[in-house]
Order: structure tokens, then sequence, then C-alpha cells
């Protein structure tokens, strides 16, 4: 609220109090969830059409369908998450091209439309244009699943949500759901080498997410006390300790090591086993890594 008018300068001279409580709630989990699924399959099978074509050409239509769906339900637990979501219209109309949420919400429109396409042209199996459309969809996917790093990082006082860090996970999670709901949604239709493809896509990406987090864990206190204070939400006796550590067996520990038990098995049942758990464990690393930091009270 304004506290005073300075009539000199016109300057206004205004009383910051911190937010209560978390701004950022669940809503902002499934948002994150839904547009990693979302992106990775697109990224996936821009993957298989050229590394596996023969076996990978029928999942078109099927992988436009759930890149559409996925994309709406990070669009719509976006607005639910608004403050004023009636009002979402202002973004277009009134855009602020320094926001991430302005930049952010263009982008998703962009990528909705091309998803919509995609699935016309597969509904008309018309393959040769689908790729050429494919192509600019999967760049365009790369800054949509990104965009939500630099939303973060925006964050004022929250030093655990840096940039390069964020922007590195946030693919992975592209990746490695990506990875993991093709091996699903392909079912029969996909021959063994390219699930197995699928599951080093997967393997690599929960490896690579699981450095970051461990190194983050153990060496993210030597970038600020604050981070310190928000890794004590996750070590030792704290409230999201055994959440964090159950998302991190189950989004990365458990799909690596099954992974492994499928291809010295030739087991899809197994693989189909390390997809599941982590599409789910996803869901669980990303909720505790958005809510702990805002735990901190900023006063």
């Amino acid at each position: 609220m304004v506290h005073e008018t300075l009539a000199a300068t016109n300057a206004v001279v205004t009383l910051d109090a911190a937010l209560p409580g978390i701004v950022w709630p669940w809503l902002v989990t499934v948002n994150m969830w839904a547009k990693s699924i979302g992106t990775g399959v697109i990224f996936m099978l821009f993957m298989l059409l050229r590394t596996h074509p023969d076996a990978s050409k029928h999942l078109r239509l099927t992988t436009a369908i759930v890149a559409f769906v996925f994309i709406n339900i990070f669009l719509l637990f976006t607005l639910a998450d608004l403050h004023q979501p009636f009002r979402m219209w202002h973004i277009f109309f009134y855009p602020h091209l320094t926001s991430a949420i302005t930049v952010g919400a263009i982008m998703a429109s962009g990528f909705l439309g091309l998803l919509t396409l995609l699935v016309f042209l597969a509904w008309k199996k018309n393959d040769v244009v689908y790729d050429k459309v494919l192509l600019w969809t999967t760049i365009l996917a790369i800054p949509v699943t990104l965009y939500t790093a630099g939303l973060m990082a925006q964050a004022t006082a929250r030093e655990l949500w840096q940039m390069p860090t964020e922007s590195a996970q946030m693919i992975l999670a592209a990746l490695l759901s990506g990875s993991a709901t093709m091996i699903l949604i392909g079912g029969e239709r996909l021959t063994y080498e390219a699930k197995k493809s699928l599951g080093v896509v997967l393997g690599l990406s929960a490896l690579m997410a699981f450095i970051i987090y461990m190194s983050e864990y153990i060496f993210g206190p030597m970038k600020a006390e604050e981070v310190t204070v928000v890794l004590g939400y996750i070590k030792d006796d704290g409230p999201y300790t055994v959440m964090f550590w159950l998302g991190q067996w189950i989004a990365y520990l458990l799909p690596m090591l099954l992974i492994v038990l499928s291809r010295s098995s030739k087991s899809e049942t197994i693989l189909k086993l390390a997809s599941i758990l982590a599409i789910v464990g996803l869901a669980i690393v990303k909720h505790v890594w958005l809510i702990i930091p805002q735990l901190l009270p900023l006063s």
C-alpha cells in the first residue's frame, strides 16, 4: 500500500511486506510436470523418426495427441495459479517482454498451435508435411520447456533456483519423462531396439539429473547462507527429507537400476516399470524443489 507521496519529486514510497506461506503451490508442480511430458514426447518422436523410422512411423498421431493433452494441462494449471485468471488476456494485449511469464505464454501458445496442426496432419496421414512441422515444433519445444527456469530465476531471494542449474534440470526432466512416456505409449508398435534407445535416454537423463541434485545438496551451502537454511528442510530430520529422498529413489535411482536389469534380461516389463517410476517420481522431485525455498521467510 502507499505510505506517503513526496510532492516535490512525485516519488511514491511504499511499504513492502513479505508474502506469508507458499505462493507457488502444487498447481505449479503439475504445471512443470505436464510441460515436461508435453515437450519431452516431441523430443523423443523427433529422435525416433531419425533413428528408428520404420518402428516409430505409426506413433505420429498418438504422440501429437499426448503432447497436445499435456500442454493443455500445463496451460490450464498455469491459468488456475494466476491470482487474476480472468485477466490473462492482458498478457497478450499489454505484453511486457521482459517478463518470463509473458514470453513463456506467447511461446506456449505458439507451441500449442503447432501441436494442433500436427494432430490434423497425422489424422490426414500427410507424413511429409508432418515431419517438416515437427522440426519447428521440436525447436520451439526447447525454449518452452526452459522458460520455467527463467521464471524461477527471476524470483527474489531464492538462491536455490539458479538459472544455469534449473535450465539443465528442465531439459533433463523433459528427456526423462518424454522417453518414459514414449516407452509406455509405444507398446508393441515399437521394436525392442527402439525401446532400448529410449531406455538409454531415460537412464542417462536420470543419472545426470541425480548428479546435479546431489551437487546442490552437498555443495549448495557454499553459495549462500540462505541455501544452507533451505537445504535444512531436506537434511537430517527436516520436514521434507523423506519426500526428497523418496523422489530421488523413485525418479532416478530405481529407474537406472531397472534399466540396467532390463538390458541384461531383455525384459520390456522391467523397462515399463522403470518408465512408470520415473514419471511418478519426477512429480515428487519437482514438488520438493519448488516448495522448500518458499518455506524460508523473506523478512
